[in-house]
């Protein structure tokens, strides 16, 4: 059976090991958890840092891309609305 461990013991967890000054085994022991364990939760919180900083521009650019979305969808209506006019109106380009 598999044991959750709660965010904050991982966070302790990993913050032990991003310290550098116990072996992976010390911790294993102190900890009470796998050593494999304490590496993927290393690697994970690693591979997920540098979008930590990057949280604040992450609305605004969400934002941006809604309005984009938006606008292309305007002007696709707008080219449709544009080709049925030419085509009842006769015009041939």
């Amino acid at each position: 059976m598999r044991k959750k461990h709660p965010p904050n013991f991982k966070k302790q967890v990993v913050i032990a090991a991003l310290k550098g000054d116990k072996t992976m085994a010390q911790l294993s022991s102190e900890f009470g958890i796998q050593a494999a364990q304490i590496s993927q939760w290393k690697k994970k919180v690693l591979k997920s840092m540098p979008d930590i900083f990057r949280r604040k521009n992450s609305k605004k650019q969400k934002e941006k891309d809604e309005l984009i979305e938006e606008l292309y969808l305007k002007i696709g209506k707008m080219q449709h609305e544009l080709d049925w006019l030419k085509k009842k109106l006769g015009i041939i380009d």
